[in-house]
C-alpha cells in the first residue's frame, strides 16, 4: 500500500521543507487537498491552483500529484488545476452534475480522473463509471470537519470497490486505483490495506509535531510488515 500525504497538517510557512523532506523520506505521490469556503459542512478554505503550481515548480516532473476537489464548481473550474500541472482531478460524486463529461474533458488535456464518495454515499453512485476512472476515493471521514476519528464502518464500502475492479482487471479492463483518505494511522493502516486499498492518504499520522515525516511514515511501514 502506498502512502500520499495531504499537506494541510503541515506549517505553510514552511510547506516546501516539508514537501522536501517527504520526497526524502520515500514519497513519490502528493495529496493537495482543496476547499471552497462553500461544499464542506465546516466552510473551509484551503488553497487553489497557484499554490499547486508553486508545489509542481519545486518538486518536477517525477513526484505524482493529485488535487481533492472538495468544491462545487469543479466542472467550471478543472482547466485550472490542469494548467497548474497536477497528474490527476479527484472530484465528488455528490458535487458533480455531469461526471462523465468532467471525465472527457480531463481525458482530453491527458490528465487522469479520480471519483470520490463521502462515508454516507453507496459505492452503487460510482461502480458505473468504474471503467472510466484512474481512481476512486473513500472518504473514511467527513470531508472539512476536522478532530474526527476514522471510520471503520465504510469497509463493506471498500471492499464492494475491490471486488468490482478486480473483475474488472480480470476481464482486461482498466486496473482502477483505489484510495482512503481519513483518520488513517500507523495502528489502522494494516488492516485497511488487507481491505484491498492501494493508496493510502496521511494527513497528522505524518505531518505533525511529535515526530518527522521519515519516522512516521517507518512506523506506518513498519506496521504494515506486522
Amino acid at each position: 500500500m502506498e502512502i500520499t500525504p495531504s499537506i494541510l497538517t503541515a506549517d505553510f510557512c514552511r510547506l516546501g521543507e516539508t514537501i522536501d523532506a517527504a520526497i526524502d523520506s520515500g514519497i513519490g505521490w502528493l495529496h493537495m487537498d482543496v476547499m471552497d469556503g462553500n461544499w464542506v459542512v465546516n466552510r473551509t478554505i484551503t488553497f487553489g491552483p497557484a499554490l499547486i503550481k508553486s508545489v509542481r515548480e519545486r518538486v518536477g516532473p517525477e513526484v505524482f500529484i493529485d488535487c481533492h476537489l472538495m468544491i462545487t464548481n469543479a466542472e467550471e473550474t478543472w482547466e485550472q488545476y490542469a494548467d497548474a500541472g497536477v497528474d490527476m482531478v479527484i472530484a465528488h460524486i455528490e458535487a458533480v452534475d455531469d461526471f462523465t463529461k468532467l471525465i472527457r474533458s480531463l481525458n482530453t488535456v491527458g490528465v487522469q480522473v479520480g471519483c470520490v464518495l463521502n462515508p454516507d454515499t453507496p459505492a452503487e453512485e460510482i461502480i458505473p463509471l468504474l471503467q472510466d476512472l484512474d481512481l476512486v476515493l473513500v472518504m473514511s471521514i467527513v470531508p472539512g470537519k476536522g478532530g474526527q476519528q476514522f471510520m471503520p464502518e465504510v469497509e463493506g464500502k471498500v471492499r464492494e470497490f475491490r471486488t468490482a475492479i478486480d473483475a474488472q482487471i480480470a476481464t482486461g479492463g482498466r486496473a482502477t486505483k483505489l484510495m482512503i483518505d481519513g483518520g488513517v494511522k500507523d495502528h489502522n493502516a494494516a488492516m485497511i490495506a488487507e481491505w484491498g486499498i492501494d493508496i493510502a492518504v496521511v494527513g497528522s499520522g505524518l505531518i505533525n509535531d511529535s515526530g518527522s515525516i521519515k519516522e512516521n511514515l517507518e512506523s506506518i511501514t513498519k506496521s504494515l510488515e506486522m
